[in-house]
């Protein structure tokens, strides 16, 4: 089931912050944006993410209207700027931007499974996963239909 690797992605999330607490002293942890290569790293990702969102018919007719230019453009900013990069999300909110779609949990897990089945071909640390995942679990209300 799709909801239980997003609850054990979450539970890994939260025992990663709670080991980063018993970090040294003055040691500062390198954010997900650094661990996912910077700008060229997220862009890499959230082009393998649309490359996989193609691919996968439980999601794609959701994108069939979209201009998928500023989707990439925004989605990048979203992605980097919910991974601690130096960026501005200049999108619309997540309520704005997927009201009307009738977004379900299946859908929203089968993203959340497409950028976890990403982050690991490209070798992203399971930590900055997490906690780039535990971002996007945060937005669940505003983006699945009630």
């Amino acid at each position: 089931m799709h909801m239980s690797r997003l609850a054990v992605a979450l539970l890994f999330a939260a025992a990663t912050l709670l080991a980063a607490g018993c970090a040294t002293p003055g040691a500062r942890e390198r954010t997900p944006y650094e661990q996912m290569g910077g700008a060229d790293g997220v862009t890499g990702i959230v082009d393998d993410l649309l490359q996989k969102i193609l691919e996968d018919d439980r999601i794609n007719f959701q994108f069939a209207q979209t201009d998928i230019v500023r989707f990439r453009e925004k989605l990048i900013e979203q992605v980097c700027v919910e991974a601690g990069g130096p960026c501005t999300y200049t999108g619309e909110t997540m309520h704005e931007s997927h009201a009307g779609r009738d977004i379900d949990d299946v859908q929203f897990n089968a993203l959340v499974e497409d950028l976890t089945d990403v982050m690991e071909a490209r070798e992203v640390p399971i930590g900055a996963q997490n906690r780039l995942l535990k971002k996007f679990a945060a937005m669940h209300g505003d983006i699945v239909e009630p």
